[in-house]
Parts: structure tokens; sequence; C-alpha cells
């Protein structure tokens, strides 16, 4: 975070008495419309001054402009006053008092310049409004909090600058979406279903996904300032480059003038199960009041973020940290030494970030999934279950871990992915509850007084507690991790898996169908015992193995189907027009990083806010 002023100012366009004192920020887009037209909306008047004046018009430049303003300022157009940045550790300026002197009453290009007058030094907290001090909060160093006005307002969105006629080439049945339930936080998918009818292009795909976020954002009155979250799903890491340059071309700092969403990249098997090139995730809020970290300069504490997306976004009271690479800070290279190296950088990123948020990886993480790169054998992946002793290590190093209440038990999913951003073999993904002053944590479960109901014959038995595990914090939170591996697969279907010609294993619909039903069972048993709903429910994946043979279209409808059944049993639990849940294909998945051999994994955050 950097707040600068304008303390002076000496270019066309540039008004002292209407720019000095104001953050370039705020500045930026008068910045950028100087740059390109104040040549052209002067040139007239400025071509009769030069006549007056005798000064020939070969001065002008080819494009017909005078003059082009540089929007850092590096030509001598204005100069600034930084009253906040990173180095300021503890305390920023604030200005009580300035008056504007004008140094020159030039017609076309007056100068002017800020003279403080009085001014004093504030314990630094988060980003407040120019000549204003806030004294309420000091917890979050470096972090940039955004209080935006609730009330939406549909007139004030502006869509992308993107010819509506591209969808043309799409038909809508082929751009599905799905989003959770809940009203205030709610997760949107989309993706192309068929991809033998896409373009094949990532470009093109990518496109066609985000305009369909947006529209289906500026349905409910909201833009891409309401995203905090965004997974990022693509089908070749070789065209990062071309995914990042169509995602900025969407999401820019104009459009989230509250902070740009964090955001996570993994190269998936998209086109394996029926799919188009890019397929997209984005978290959203009714509100616009998140804490945002975007620190793009080169440290030595974390890596930088490069691009149009943020470190970590704290909303309400859960930190959605981006994924994180074993990237060496002050060298943005990768850390060489193999996998349990480049873990181990990734989670020292990790707690570096959840500093800044006053919080640690070590006592507030809820969940972790970490995506592991196929490039990785099986003893690489093996050696990746020093995740625990890593974090048991910052636990016992962490002089803030004041008590044993305030320590969470998160739960961890690995995921097994063709490729990673860099060709980096880990990626972590945190989760974090941050509490803040509002007491102190407890993730004991209190005594369960609702009993889940019997769906489809199931009933609870032991061997349920074998793939479920679950992080609560009672009234206010709760997650789980459902894995589904072949020996839960041989207790769940009375016949399990059939040899086809090619000796892969397959599972028949039917078989497919009694997994759904259970996974939905469990699920439900979980948070009703624990007091939520469906309703409650902010995000929810089911991670699918492509070793099952199955298609993204026909996995919707069983599920789809599955839930539909359900709500039909249980009336109380209505289920939306648009799937509750985002179906997304992985090589493979589980609990551990050496059985990641999982043909279903499902992941659950529900919340009360």
């Amino acid at each position: 975070m950097e707040v600068k002023w304008h303390k002076k100012v000496a270019a066309m366009g540039l008004d002292p008495s209407k720019h000095l004192g104001k953050e370039i920020s705020w500045l930026e887009p008068h910045l950028h419309k100087l740059k390109e037209y104040v040549g052209l909306i002067m040139r007239k008047f400025l071509f009769i001054v030069l006549e007056i004046q005798g000064i020939p018009s070969c001065f002008t430049n080819k494009s017909g402009r005078l003059y082009g303003l540089n929007v850092c300022g590096e030509g001598g157009e204005y100069e600034t006053l930084t009253l906040d940045c990173p180095l300021f550790k503890n305390a920023r300026i604030v200005l009580d008092e300035f008056q504007i002197v004008l140094h020159s009453k030039d017609p076309i290009c007056p100068v002017g310049i800020l003279h403080p007058l009085a001014f004093h030094l504030e314990k630094r907290a988060e980003t407040v409004p120019l000549g204003k001090s806030n004294k309420n909060d000091d917890e979050f160093d470096l972090v940039c909090e955004v209080q935006g006005d609730c009330q939406q307002r549909c007139e004030n969105i502006s869509m992308s600058n993107h010819p509506a006629s591209k969808f043309v080439d799409v038909n809508s049945q082929e751009l599905q979406i799905s989003r959770t339930k809940m009203d205030n936080t709610f997760s949107i998918s989309c993706w192309l279903q068929d991809s033998s009818k896409t373009s094949g292009d990532l470009q093109a795909d990518l496109e066609y996904v985000l305009m369909k976020i947006e529209l289906q954002l500026a349905e409910c009155c909201y833009s891409w300032e309401n995203v905090f979250y965004i997974h990022l799903y693509i089908a070749d890491m070789n065209k990062f480059a071309v995914a990042n340059e169509t995602y900025i071309r969407f999401i820019t700092q104009d459009k989230c003038r509250f902070g740009v969403p964090s955001r996570s990249t993994v190269e998936l098997p998209l086109s394996q199960v029926g799919l188009g090139m890019a397929y997209i995730e984005v978290l959203v809020a009714n509100d616009e009041t998140k804490r945002v970290l975007h620190v793009q300069s080169i440290s030595d504490w974390a890596p930088s973020c490069i691009g149009p997306y943020s470190q970590a976004t704290l909303h309400k009271d859960i930190l959605y940290m981006a994924g994180q690479l074993g990237l060496d800070p002050p060298t943005m290279l990768l850390s060489s030494g193999g996998p349990t190296v480049e873990l181990k950088q990734a989670l020292e990123n990790s707690e570096a970030i959840a500093k800044c948020f006053n919080c640690s990886i070590a006592t507030s993480a809820i969940l972790f999934v970490i995506y592991c790169s196929a490039s990785m054998n099986e003893s690489d992946r093996i050696a990746l279950e020093k995740t625990n002793l890593f974090i048991k290590e910052m636990k016992l190093n962490d002089s803030d871990n004041r008590c044993s209440s305030d320590v969470l038990d998160p739960i961890f999913l690995y995921v097994l992915v063709p490729d990673l951003p860099k060709r980096a073999l880990v990626e972590v993904k945190p989760v974090l509850y941050v509490l803040g002053n509002k007491g102190t944590l407890n993730n004991k479960a209190g005594e369960v007084s609702y009993v889940a109901q019997d769906y489809c014959g199931f009933q609870h038995e032991n061997w349920h507690d074998e793939c479920l595990q679950k992080c609560v914090v009672p009234g206010r939170l709760c997650a789980a991790v459902l894995s589904v591996t072949q020996d839960i697969v041989g207790k769940i279907c009375s016949k399990f898996l059939l040899q086809d010609g090619a000796g892969c294993n397959t599972l028949v619909e039917n078989q497919i169908e009694g997994i759904a039903k259970f996974c939905v069972y469990l699920l439900d048993a979980f948070l009703l015992e624990n007091r939520f709903s469906w309703d409650d429910v902010t995000t929810f994946r089911l991670y699918f193995a492509t070793r099952l043979h199955i298609s993204h279209a026909e996995l919707l409808l069983i599920f789809t189907r599955v839930f539909s059944e359900f709500a039909e049993q249980n009336p109380k639990r209505k289920t939306a027009t648009d799937p509750i849940f985002n179906l997304v294909p992985v090589l493979g998945a589980g609990r551990s990083a050496n059985s990641v051999d999982g043909l279903l994994s499902c992941e659950v955050l529900a919340r009360k806010l």
C-alpha cells in the first residue's frame, strides 16, 4: 500500500485548484486521458496561440498532438508527496492543513505547489480519505481496507468493451453456470460444455466465460468490484501469457476500485472431459467491504504480485490467499531442491502474507488445498507429507501462539493437476479464519442436537469418519473435505469396478449415482450436526478424476438429478435452478500427498454472517 499526493503540478490539463492534494490512484484515469487526448483537445486553441506568437506548426508531432503527458510524471508534469508506504513501519503522515500556492498563472499550463501548514504522525492502520485520520483500527499493516457503498447501482455498472456479437458464435446451451445458494456471499462458475463446438482457442474460450460471468454479475446489479477471489482453470499452461493478457482486459484496477481479486491459476484436463479451454470460478459478495493486500514491489518478505491480482483478500472474517508458489521473494525464481523445498518456501510465503493480517497459517488456517504437478513422481509426492511437520514447526516458533484454544486444526486436500505456473511442482492455497478482536477461537464442536435423516438407505457407520475431514468454528463456519477412494466405493456399492477392453477401471452410471447419493447424505449430515444448511454454503467443489472415464456433462447430470431427488424427499432443503456445486476435473485428489488416488473429493465451506 502506498499513498501519494500531488505536491506540484506543471502540465496542460492539470489545474492546481482541482488536482493538487489528490491521490495518484484517484487521478490515474485522468492522467491516462491527458496522455492520449490533451493535445487533440486543445489543438485548435493552441495553434491559434502559436500563430500569434509566431511559432511554426512544425513543432507539433506527427499525430497532431502538441504535447503528450507522461503518466508517471517523469517529464516534470507533477511531483508527489508520499504520506504512507510499506517502508513506514510505525506511522504515517497525516496532513492537517495545507495551502495551494499558485507559482505561475500561465493560462495554458498553470503551475501550483502544495504547501503543508500542519501535520502529525499517526500509527499505521489502513487507507483513509485524504486529510482525515482514522483512529479505530491499527491491526493491518501493509493492508488496504476498502469500504464501499453497499447500495448497488445497476446504472453505474460498466461492462467490458467487448462486442456482444461474439456470443453469436457460442450457443447459450454450451455456456453453463453453477451458483451456490447463499445470498450475500456465493460462488459462480462458468464453463463451455461442449469442447467439440468451441473454437479450441484459449483466448476465445476465456473471453466467452468472462463475458458470461460479467453478464451474470450485471443481472444481480454487481460488477467485478464485488468479486474477491477468482479460480482460473486453463487447459494449457504453455498459453498462460495469452490467458493473462485476456484476463487483464476484463479485470482491471479501474473496474475494481476497491481492490483487484486474489487469484489461483492451475492447468486442468478440461478437454479430456468435454470442456473448453478455460473454466472460471469467482467468489462474490453483495457488499464492497474487504481488506486487500496487493504489493507489487520486489522485496525479501514475500513474492510480489506483478499483475492484476492481490496476494490475499480478507472478507468479513475469512482470509482468501492467492495460490502461493515456492518463489524466492528477492529473485522471484523457484526455489531449487525439489518439491519439498518448494513447499516449504510456499508455506513461508503464505506465513509472511498472513502476518500482514495479524494471523498465522499455523494457528488460523481452516483449509489447505495443495496442488501437485503431475511431473512429480510418487516418491516426490510422498515427501510432501512434511506439510504437517512444517506447519507444526511454525506453530512452535510462533510467539503469538498463546493457548491451544486459539489454534484451529486445519484440513488438507491434495489435488494432482497436469501443470502449474512457472512449471512449479507445488502450489499452496490456504484459507484462514481471522478472528480479530471478537474473542478466542474454539474449534471444538458442541453437543449435537440435530440428527441427520436417512437418505437412500444410508445410515451412519464408523467407516464414514475415514473419508471425512472437518474444521468447525461453532456458530460461525464449518469446512469439510470428503474423499471417496476405491476402497470407499467398494463399501458404497455392491458391485464395484468393471474392467473394459482397454484394461482401464470404469464405473457404471448407477454406481456413480450411488457415490453421489452417499456424498450428499454425508455432507448433509455434517452440515446439519453443526447447525448449518445448504443455504449457508459459500463454496462447494467436486473434484473428479479423469480415470472415471465420464464426461463433465454426464457427471453434472447425475449430481443434479441426485440433488433434485434429495430436495423432493427433504422439502425444507430446496435446491436452486442452477447447480449449487462446481465440478472440477483433475488427475486425482486425496487427503494426503501420497494417496491422490481419490475418484471423487468434495470441498465445502459454509459460514454464518
